[in-house]
């Protein structure tokens, strides 16, 4: 695609006082930044599928690749409901992805949303075609991510690891580690509409966090014997309390208390629309690293 650049011109020189001063229009044709090339790994998931349209309605980037077990054949833009086809196959073998946009020489980013078992082999594929990497898979293992971060920097290339993509999530987990500063008492409540993957990795990451700054929190109720009190993450005294209920939002709140007060912080999620803005971002951002980096809050 090229962009139309023309100038206006107009020279002023010595003449008689009846001649007339014609001003000069040029054009000329000029090249234009290509689009960052996006392959949606796990693209007929509920998330790949808002994936392939934001990315769709997107500037700057372009959907060129559908890879899933799921829906093979099908054309990648009518699996989402949209007005028109993007005359994108799915496809199961990721590899044949990869070969045809790494012979077209631009930049690529893959987006893999699989399960963790498969995460490094996916990021190694795609960096032997020169493409970088957002990976957004819960329950990564520590193992897996210091392998990853020691590949990357080996070959130069950027992938980004994201325990969430939700911007709200983000300043919500910024916030609770502001007030564990100014606050001895805290507990995490959430409530998801499914029994899966508890406590959550948002509340995992939130006990983590606050884990890390040396603080005992809820001194005078360290006891971990009643079920009922809630799971204790780590050695700090964080405690996580899931609740479970079908309709319920996917929510996250931490309350601190102190003398006299309580302060609550409370995050909603109400559809997998919120993770989009932080996933076009990251997409953007990876595009120009050359090693990994951990979470999408360095971007913030």
């Amino acid at each position: 695609m090229a962009t139309l650049s023309c100038q206006f011109h107009l020279a002023i020189h010595r003449l008689p006082c009846n001649a007339r001063v014609r001003p000069s229009f040029s054009c000329s044709v000029q090249p234009s930044q290509s689009n960052i090339k996006v392959v949606i790994n796990g693209a007929a998931k509920e998330i790949g599928r808002a994936a392939v349209i934001a990315v769709t309605k997107a500037r700057g980037m372009e959907v060129a690749g559908a890879v899933d077990s799921y829906c093979v054949g099908e054309d990648i833009g009518k699996v989402c409901d949209m007005e028109e086809p993007l005359e994108i196959p799915i496809v199961n073998d990721l590899t044949m992805v990869l070969g045809s946009i790494s012979q077209s020489k631009e930049t690529g980013v893959v987006v893999d949303f699989t399960k963790p078992s498969a995460v490094y082999d996916n990021v190694k594929q795609a960096t032997a075609f020169g493409l970088r990497s957002v990976v957004y898979v819960p329950r990564i293992t520590v193992d897996t991510i210091s392998a990853l971060s020691a590949f990357c920097e080996k070959a130069s290339m950027g992938c980004l690891v994201a325990p969430t993509l939700s911007i709200g999530s983000i300043l919500l987990q910024q916030a609770a580690i502001s007030a564990s500063f100014h606050y001895n008492n805290v507990e995490i409540v959430e409530s998801r509409a499914h029994a899966t993957d508890l406590p959550s990795p948002d509340a995992i990451q939130i006990a983590n966090n606050l884990s890390n700054l040396g603080q005992i929190y809820n001194r005078e109720d360290l006891s971990t014997d009643v079920s009922a009190r809630g799971q204790v993450l780590g050695q700090d005294g964080v405690r996580v309390h899931s609740m479970v209920l079908p309709g319920l939002p996917s929510s996250t709140t931490v309350y601190f208390s102190g003398p006299g007060e309580v302060y609550t912080i409370k995050h909603d999620i109400t559809d997998v629309q919120c993770l989009m803005p932080g996933l076009l971002l990251a997409i953007r951002k990876v595009a120009r690293l050359k090693h990994l980096v951990y979470g999408l809050e360095k971007f913030l």
